[in-house]
This record gives structure tokens, C-alpha cells and sequence, in this order.
């Protein structure tokens, strides 16, 4: 089994301040960035930050659904890891300055992926679909700042 990782940024007209509170609000901000593609959002435990354990299911393909069922950590400042109970999935948030009132949000995934043929193509394609995912999470984070 290959590490399958998938990378997603993007950099808005805010404060590292005020973006992390965003992002790190699981209980009123991130039900809001989230498109279709999530379903049975639910925060368990917690609710900002570290400590908070949320769950969701992802439908990342017509016919792939992930149940989740995260716990959220903050080893450092700027960056919450979002570990999932279910798999081997990890999503980590890096929130940090790029100069002049703009702040870069990076969203990392990775996992353990599969072997043989099943694993090529999930290392090529997953990532690309997921990162279409995320694509639109930082989107709305960006509406949900202005």
C-alpha cells in the first residue's frame, strides 16, 4: 500500500487570525463551506478547534462513500489535523501569513491507499477529485470572509 496525498491552497485578504477561527469553528463555520458532496454532518464533541470530534459521510465518487468520524488536534499554531477514526485518512489545515493582510489556507489529505491496479488509480485520480472537493470548501471559506 502507497501514501496517497492531495493538495489543495489558496490565499485571501484576511488575517491568519481571523481565518483560523473560521476554519477552526466546527460548529457554526464548516457546516457552511461545505458542498454537496458531504451529507450526516454532525459535531460530537467539542465544537472549536482541538478536542472536537465530527462526523460525516463523503461521497467523493457516484459510488464511493466514506463514513468519517474525525477528532480534531492543534500540534502547532496556524494548523488543525482533522484524524479520521474509520481509515487511515488524515486532513490537515495550515493557515498562515503570506505578507501585506493576505493569509494562505493549505488543506493536505493523506491516506493509505490500495495496491496492485486499484492502487494506480486511485493514487491518480483520487487526489484530483478530491482536491475538486476541497477546491470548493475554499471557496466558500473566501465568501464567508468578505
Amino acid at each position: 500500500m502507497a501514501e496517497v496525498h492531495a493538495h489543495t491552497e489558496r490565499t485571501y485578504p484576511a488575517t491568519p487570525e481571523q481565518v483560523y477561527e473560521a476554519i477552526a469553528d466546527y460548529s457554526t463555520v464548516r457546516p457552511t463551506l461545505l458542498p454537496a458532496q458531504y451529507s450526516e454532518y454532525e459535531v460530537r464533541a467539542g465544537g472549536v478547534g482541538a478536542g472536537t470530534q465530527v462526523h460525516w459521510r463523503l461521497q467523493a465518487t457516484e459510488k464511493r462513500v466514506r463514513d468519517c468520524l474525525f477528532t480534531v488536534s492543534a500540534p502547532s499554531a496556524g494548523k488543525l489535523v482533522e484524524k479520521d477514526a474509520n481509515s487511515s485518512m488524515a486532513i490537515t489545515w495550515t493557515v498562515s501569513s503570506a505578507g501585506a493582510g493576505q493569509t494562505t489556507v493549505a488543506i493536505d489529505t493523506t491516506w493509505q491507499g490500495a495496491g496492485g491496479i486499484g492502487g494506480f488509480f486511485e493514487r491518480t485520480f483520487a487526489p484530483k477529485g478530491l482536491n475538486r472537493i476541497h477546491d470548493e470548501v475554499l471557496n466558500r471559506l473566501a465568501d464567508h470572509l468578505k
